[in-house]
């Protein structure tokens, strides 16, 4: 993920920054507690898109 798009992108629910989690492919929001998806090398900022976070993920870090 580009450093730069990501320093410009936050979450369209929250409006929070977000973390790129490389493993999953996923821009993750703990604000609102939402990880949208990068497909393709383009992440898809839709809230309908976007998974819950689980509780761990939301203590983690």
């Amino acid at each position: 993920m580009d450093k730069k798009l990501l320093s410009i992108l936050v979450c369209p629910v929250s409006k929070a920054s977000l973390e790129y989690c490389e493993d999953k492919q996923e821009l993750v929001c703990k604000a609102s507690g939402l990880a949208y998806p990068v497909r393709d090398g383009i992440p898809v900022m839709l809230e309908s898109e976007a998974r819950l976070l689980t509780t761990e993920e939301k203590l983690a870090k």
